[in-house]
């Protein structure tokens, strides 16, 4: 029997559906009623809804048919499990662990050993220091699947260790569309009250970023770019008139009242958590000229996400962690928007092009209060070290990109008249362009320290008082900007000899980044002996107008030069790539790749605030270790086995070698050291840092049952030369310095598996459940070599590197109406940071992450989804020596929202 159009699968389990009689039978049976058409012999259309295993039938198929291992999530999937970034989504991939919320280990690899695409193409990154792209920036709503290239192949970038992340976007839609979404929620450690400040933003679609002030900046040209008193004072007399020290000073502290001063930190209730989208897209059909079926069509969505966190953290000191211990105390607010429009024309089935243009906004609030008790200070004397905190910080990534598919075949060959070229159909000729562009702005960061006393043995507040000294307070601006210009092309033509199916393909891929980060540091406060008076108020108060313009208070304004922390940096690739893929009666498919790359990358320290000398460094010698120039070439082989009925329908067993690199980072090259901004550490940048080379290995089995399970088996090898590490080096005091270095040597040594099961087959009552899951197991060394500065291990795991497992256990009912999903991530221990002079390692504990989602499917064009997240309330721990160094809490968060289609 055969279903007529629009037919209605429910409950149907992952298999190859789209064209497969087999499959369609299969169907039928978990169908309660049986449909026929007057002509038995014709399937004209299937609809399929299975919630979440029939949607994976595009992406299963598509991992079938790569040269190469990949794995993949799709929106559906990500939409079931209720990530609201890729970052996150991507926890549930074989391989793939989560860092600081938005950094992604591939296999173990640091994130500087992979690389992140957006469809097909090269993107800027928002971080401040790394050229790696925080994937938290990246809402899931406007994801199609994320896809995990973890073998190299000639036509992606040659830096690749640990895998190629490419987010590939929506596109146009087959039919109408209009979709309205709204949302709401909360986090349990953010029910009561949020720390605010006066100047907080109220900004709807977090857009409040700004520059430095106008009056500082004009400032900082007429004193060239020094607020020094006698600085002033010369400018003032430099053409031979005569102003005293005192008015220099007044003039001082008139500019210090630019700075944003509303900054008094206080307890306020926040909003529940909220998210809406709104998305429309639809298809047309026309025909123009001789051109007929022509389709053109677009989607336009729009959405917006904002929600309060709150954390607690405690840092603790290995040799008296009882007495010297940090408390902080955090509140974030935190909007994301979003804006997406794609247009698309389609000629004919053999001719399309498509404009993606995208607009991501996320704004971060953070307030902060640290209270530090150290060696001078332990908690125990009631006596601490305060720390106000405040930073806003803006990320906005536009892209806009373009791109064709043109096939040479039937329809094309009419249409010029070309009819006796049949030998050349299937030649397809892809191409993209892409622009994108990055900015992060933090327009107010601010820090201010103070001096409390406790009640002794508790934290009971007594008293405070702003620190008394000329830099008590520090407000910073920064600027980043992040261009990237990437195309390229790729021309491939099929060939068919007796048994063999052969495919010559080769392409060209361009890219090109520049980036420039400005940040601009100034320093306010008194040490005036009799100031303690106007120092004991609110900082809105300390910092008043009339306590700076006082000319007995003795407040200043400073810059603070610090260590060049502003650069500028560069890189360019150009790549030819070919490729020759050769299938042996559908059994045996080899594919050999070979792209050559040459790299050019420059980063050099920028000052400016130079006004009478040269802004960036002029020593020749200096200038030329700061650029790496290279060229080379690397090879890729993939061999693939496939078979039918070895134990499963579909068997594939795939090998792969290839030769990879992984250069340093944009800013790593350079001579001058610098302050991470994310986790304060100094960092020192060197000059004489390599490329790290990579030798790959792995073994994939692949297993697909006929009733929609599979088995994937996978073990892997990679060996380092010179990898690049971060190795703690000597600081002042109970700072952490780290460096950057060429280790010896490492390697990493893994086995993952993956399955999907349907638990049908064990009893009819489990027929809608199912169990989906993925571990990764790794064994990782690193020989650290001689560069590294007493370290207290000579080998050590690759930091980071961890074990992980992912269960998903699925629920859909036999009528289609009600769906769930319990799905567990957990990690094993993993090397926080190396330990120097002996001192242990601090190792991240694992984290048992346990998420609930439920959809209730009311009408065919309704859907309501509750989520909670992290059912078990667990916290993130860093052990050194069995001692707790840092704790963080993280809450459990409970939303719920409402999906119309129409």
């Amino acid at each position: 029997n055969n279903l007529p159009r629009n037919a209605t699968l429910r409950n149907v389990p992952l298999g190859i559906l789209s064209i497969a009689i087999s499959a369609v039978i299969q169907a039928q049976e978990t169908v309660s009623e049986t449909y026929t058409t007057p002509d038995s012999s014709r399937i004209e259309e299937v609809i399929a809804i299975g919630r979440l295993r029939t949607t994976a039938d595009e992406l299963m198929l598509e991992r079938m048919e790569q040269e190469v291992a990949t794995d993949a999530i799709g929106a559906d999937q990500i939409g079931r499990i209720g990530d609201s970034t890729v970052a996150a989504a991507l926890r549930r991939v074989t391989g793939v662990t989560l860092i600081d919320d938005k950094f992604v280990y591939v296999r173990g690899l640091g994130e500087r050993y992979s690389n992140t695409l957006l469809n097909g193409a090269v993107v800027p990154s928002p971080d401040l220091t790394r050229s790696v792209i925080p994937l938290d920036i990246f809402p899931t709503s406007v994801v199609k699947s994320i896809v995990v290239q973890k073998d190299y192949s000639a036509d992606m970038p040659a830096s690749f260790a640990g895998g190629v992340v490419d987010i590939r976007t929506k596109g146009i839609p087959n039919n109408f569309e209009l979709l309205l979404e709204v949302g709401s929620g909360y986090n349990s450690e953010s029910s009561g009250d949020f720390l605010s400040y006066g100047g907080a933003s109220d900004s709807f679609w977090g857009d409040d970023a700004s520059a430095l002030p106008s009056e500082i900046s004009q400032s900082l040209v007429t004193y060239k770019g020094s607020f020094d008193r006698n600085n002033i004072l010369a400018t003032l007399n430099k053409d031979g008139t005569t102003h005293t020290l005192a008015e220099a000073e007044a003039i001082n502290k008139e500019i210090a009242t630019a700075l944003d001063r509303d900054i008094n930190i206080k307890k306020d209730s926040g909003d529940l958590d909220f998210n809406g989208k709104v998305s429309i897209g639809d298809t047309f059909s026309f025909n123009l000229f001789s051109l007929n079926n022509m389709e053109f069509g677009y989607l336009a969505s729009i959405s917006r996400d904002a929600k309060w966190r709150n954390s607690e953290k405690i840092e603790r000191e290995l040799s008296s962690p009882s007495e010297l211990v940090d408390f902080a105390d955090q509140s974030i607010h935190s909007i994301d928007s979003t804006a997406n429009l794609n247009v698309g024309l389609r000629l004919n089935d053999e001719h399309s092009i498509e404009t993606t243009s995208l607009l991501l906004r996320n704004t971060d609030e953070k307030i902060s209060i640290t209270d530090s008790f150290g060696s001078n200070r332990p908690l125990s004397s009631g006596a601490g070290d305060r720390t106000y905190s405040i930073r806003y910080e803006q990320r906005e990534l536009t892209v806009n990109q373009v791109k064709g598919v043109h096939e040479f075949g039937l329809e094309t060959r009419e249409l010029l008249g070309l009819e006796s070229l049949a030998r050349l159909d299937g030649l397809k000729f892809n191409w993209y362009f892409s622009d994108s562009k990055v900015t992060t702005d933090i327009p107010n960061e601010v820090s201010v320290g103070a001096d409390v006393i406790f009640e002794p043995g508790t934290r009971e507040e007594l008293s405070s008082s702003v620190v008394r000294t000329s830099s008590a307070g520090d407000f910073r601006y920064t600027a980043l900007e992040d261009n990237v210009d990437s195309y390229g092309w790729e021309l491939a033509l099929p060939l068919t000899l007796d048994r063999f199916a052969m495919a010559l393909s080769g392409g060209w891929d361009y890219h090109r980044k520049t980036r420039t980060y400005r940040q601009t540091q100034f320093s306010l406060g008194t040490n005036e002996s009799d100031a303690d008076s106007i120092l004991s108020g609110s900082l809105d108060t300390v910092f008043s107008d009339e306590n700076i313009l006082n000319p007995d208070s003795g407040f200043r304004l400073g810059i603070i030069s610090g260590n060049a922390e502003s650069y500028i940096a560069a890189n360019k690739v150009t790549a030819m790539f070919g490729k020759y893929d050769v299938t042996w009666n559908e059994t045996i498919r080899v594919a050999l790749g070979l792209r050559q790359e040459n790299y050019q990358q420059v980063a050099v320290p920028w000052a400016p605030l130079n006004y009478t000398g040269s802004q960036i460094p002029t020593d020749v010698e200096e200038l030329q270790r700061s650029v790496l120039n290279e060229e080379d070439t690397y090879p890729s082989l993939s061999v693939v086995y496939m078979a039918q009925d070895f134990w499963a329908q579909d068997f594939q067993l795939r090998f792969s070698y290839s030769e990879t690199a992984v250069r340093p980072d944009l800013r790593e090259m350079s001579s001058a050291s610098y302050r991470d901004p994310i986790t304060d550490f100094l960092v020192f940048g060197n000059p004489d840092i390599i490329p790290s080379s990579i030798d790959n290995y792995s073994v994939r089995g692949e297993w697909y049952f006929d009733n929609g399970d599979n088995l994937t088996l996978t073990a892997f090898y990679k060996d380092i030369t010179s990898p690049i590490e971060l190795t703690e080096t000597a600081a002042a005091d109970e700072n952490r310095a780290v460096k950057i270095i060429n280790a010896e040597s490492a390697e990493v040594t893994g086995f993952e598996v993956e399955f999907l099961k349907n638990l049908g087959d064990v009893a009819d009552i489990l027929n809608p459940f199912f169990l989906q899951g993925n571990a990764i197991w790794l064994d990782t060394n690193v020989v650290v070599g001689n560069l590294a500065d007493g370290p207290t291990n000579s080998e050590r795991p690759l930091q980071g590197a961890s074990d992980a497992l992912n269960l998903i256990l699925g629920f859909d009912s036999p009528n289609g109406i009600h769906s769930a999903t319990l799905s567990y991530n957990t990690f094993g221990e993993r090397l926080y940071f190396a330990g120097r002079n002996e001192e242990p390692d601090a190792y991240e504990q694992p984290a048992n992450s346990l998420d609930f989602t439920y959809f209730f499917y009311p009408t065919d064009e309704l859907t309501v989804k509750l989520k909670i997240k992290n059912l078990l309330n667990e916290d993130i721990v860093i052990e050194r020596n069995g001692v707790e160094s840092l704790t963080k809490t993280r809450g459990q968060t409970f939303s719920i929202s409402a999906k119309y289609n129409f």
